[in-house]
């Protein structure tokens, strides 16, 4: 079972939470504006994970990072969801974006 790593005001958090229930994929969510060791635990990961060095770069929060058994992280809900086979389904919040550039979250 994936972890997944966002949150409820976050539009991409939203869409992939929507694509993982559609397509039965197994998850736990955890929204790390709901308990600040949450976001913490987000925080460790995010600074030491090298797959987050582009959103760092590029000032995106990251989110969701989803969180594989073997502890590996990936940030690509979309391609994960193509890759299954299955249409990317768009929530009524296309286009919403929270990243201070308006894109991405």
């Amino acid at each position: 079972m994936f972890i997944v790593y966002g949150s409820d005001m976050c539009p991409d958090c939203v869409a992939c939470k929507l694509n993982f229930d559609a397509y039965g994929i197994e998850y736990r969510f955890i929204d790390i504006n709901a308990r600040l060791k949450d976001l913490s635990d987000f925080l460790v990961l995010r600074d030491s994970d090298p797959v987050f060095d582009r959103c760092k770069s590029i000032h995106d929060i990251g989110l969701p990072a989803i969180v594989r058994e073997d502890g590996s992280v990936f940030l690509s809900w979309e391609k994960y969801i193509e890759e299954l086979g299955h249409t990317v389904l768009i929530p009524d919040t296309a286009g919403a974006a929270c990243g201070t550039d308006g894109k991405g979250c």
